[in-house]
């Protein structure tokens, strides 16, 4: 297949992480940025109450896994 023929289109999904440390505003907000920071994330909400993030991306570009390792680096849970 010639690369004029492949879609560029994102494939767009979403998915729901919970997330154990958060304990302020100012976490929600690291979350929130380290979300946003990944290639292929087109929106990420974050909330503290229930510890959640709602995440739209692109999945040709990045997965729920990858999602969750960025953040445990960041230094919060997925349990």
């Amino acid at each position: 297949m010639s690369p004029e023929l492949i879609s560029k289109e994102p494939l767009m999904a979403t998915t729901s992480i919970t997330i154990s440390g958060m304990t302020c505003n100012g976490c929600v907000a690291s979350v929130s940025r380290v979300l946003q920071a990944q290639p292929g994330v087109i929106k990420a909400q974050v909330t503290l109450t229930p510890p959640n993030a709602q995440v739209e991306y692109d999945a040709a570009r990045i997965d729920p896994t990858a999602l969750r390792k960025a953040i445990q680096e960041a230094g919060y849970g997925t349990p």
